[in-house]
């Protein structure tokens, strides 16, 4: 098995590239050890000292370190861990509970449900695909008086440049297509 890994913009998450699915469908986020509990892959990550933060996508790991600690002492026991789940033949997401941890878009109900559908129609087709490049996810959390509110996960998380991305990216990408739109927010996990 050979796994790839690639930096992403946050200089504290590496992304992980298995050469395999992760997952069949949708994300999966773990921002501390003790959501881990319905994947076997991310207990085994959270093993490895240093690691506070494991995000999954259809074919690709994100892990986050805490600040001190080098890649260079834990990258090579991320690869471990990683190959040793894929070489037990475990789940990557235990049963209901893993099925569970699968994050996508909050559902809105209310008046503004059209423009709500477009938000959400927008970050599927232009902003996830680009964010799944750098290792993390954006799905929508909220929409209220002309504010879309976004949950960054995985890489995006914590990421220097995750306000100018927000801001001068999509913030702008929204408010071309969709004039009721006024401002984008991040929102804490």
């Amino acid at each position: 098995m050979f796994i790839q890994t690639e930096s992403t913009p946050n200089p504290a998450t590496l992304k992980f590239l298995p050469g395999q699915p992760v997952l069949d469908a949708g994300t999966a986020d773990f921002p501390a050890p003790e959501a881990a509990a319905p994947s076997p892959l991310a207990r085994r990550i959270f093993a490895v000292e240093g690691v506070t933060g494991v995000f999954f996508g259809t074919d690709f790991i994100t892990v986050t370190k805490d600040d001190p600690v080098d890649w260079a002492h834990v990258k090579p026991a991320i690869l471990g861990a990683i190959m040793e789940h894929y070489q037990s033949g475990q789940p990557v997401l235990e049963g209901e509970a893993g099925a569970q941890s699968r994050i996508e878009h909050a559902e809105h109900d209310g008046p503004d449900g059209d423009i709500v559908v477009q938000i959400k129609e927008l970050l599927d087709t232009r902003v996830r695909p680009a964010v799944a490049q750098d290792g993390g996810d954006i799905t929508f959390h909220g929409f209220d008086r002309g504010v879309v509110y976004l949950h960054m996960q995985g890489a995006c998380a914590g990421c220097p440049s995750s306000t100018l991305t927000l801001k001068m990216g999509i913030e702008n990408l929204l408010r071309h297509y969709i004039p009721e739109v006024v401002e984008v927010r991040p929102v804490a996990g």
